[in-house]
């Protein structure tokens, strides 16, 4: 009982000594607070410059009215042309609008793989990289819409812009999510390949592609959600899909197919988005 008695009291001791190191810790942390004051002073004055320019007058007599419209519209669409076959009708436009963001998505992907192996550092020399980069930075400096009236300009209006579009602005934001998968590789793997007499194909197919393909596909996929909802906004300047069409409606206060035109991006985008998820969740988890 004295030993066990005399061991009770030891490990008792023992806790206490470390919630004193524990709280000693505590009471010698870098005090931070001057820190802490600067950035939400900055943070504060930004706000504070932001909001002097911006003057909210209420909203306009025709404001309300296309709010009330578009709300009308929505909840009485034109089922018509929801549920239509001709080309001007919600399905076929709905479809050549995922058409164009398959085809952007498909040859943006494509495109964006030799960009990330000539832009990552664990590959390719230093400068190459960072000139590689550099392009990369600027084609994700360029807003979507801006490529758009560029290109319309050289294909005339039309779905094949849009593809154009779509494809180039992928290549910026897939190929910085290639280079984090790239640089995130295992290189034991390729060392223990190249121990045992492999070819550098053999490196690559056994090495490489399996640590990268999960990735990879869930990027495009990913991205493919992003353009899904690009090609419509892409539409309004005569790049294909619905958007165009939307933006008459809108403009001539036809109701009741602005909300035929809503339902049907919303059911889209809603089916997209739970395929997706799904998708990406088996690739991550593998269930």
């Amino acid at each position: 009982m004295d030993k066990k008695k005399k061991f009770n009291i030891e490990e008792i001791e023992q806790t206490l000594d470390r919630k004193l190191t524990v709280a000693e810790v505590y009471a010698n942390r870098p005090h931070k607070w001057i820190v802490y004051t600067a950035i939400v002073l900055i943070i504060v004055t930004l706000v504070g410059w932001s909001a002097a320019d911006i003057k909210f007058t209420g909203l306009t007599a025709t404001g309300t009215e296309v709010a009330k419209g578009v709300l009308h519209g929505v909840f009485h669409p034109d089922t018509n042309l929801m549920f239509g076959t001709t080309n001007t009708d919600v399905p076929y436009l709905l479809l050549q609008t995922m058409a164009i963001a398959v085809l952007g998505t498909l040859f943006g992907a494509i495109l964006a793989i030799p960009f990330a192996f000539l832009a990552s550092f664990n590959i390719m020399p230093k400068p190459v990289a960072y000139v590689v980069r550099v392009l990369i930075l600027m084609i994700r400096t360029i807003p979507s819409i801006v490529w758009a009236l560029m290109w319309i300009r050289v294909t005339g209006p039309g779905a094949a812009c849009g593809v154009i579009t779509q494809s180039i602005c992928s290549i910026g934001m897939i190929s910085k999510m290639y280079i984090t998968a790239i640089e995130d590789l295992d290189t034991h793997i390729l060392e223990s390949l190249d121990a045992m007499g492999c070819t550098p194909f053999q490196k690559i197919r056994y090495g490489v592609i399996p640590q990268l393909t999960a990735s990879f596909i869930s990027t495009t996929i990913y991205r493919f959600d992003i353009n899904l909802k690009d090609a419509t906004t892409l539409g309004i300047v005569g790049a294909g899909g619905i958007g165009a069409s939307l933006v008459q409606c809108l403009n001539s206060r036809r109701w009741a197919m602005v909300g035929a035109f809503v339902w049907g991006l919303m059911v889209l985008v809603l089916i997209i988005e739970l395929v997706s998820t799904r998708i990406r969740r088996k690739l991550a988890h593998g269930a």
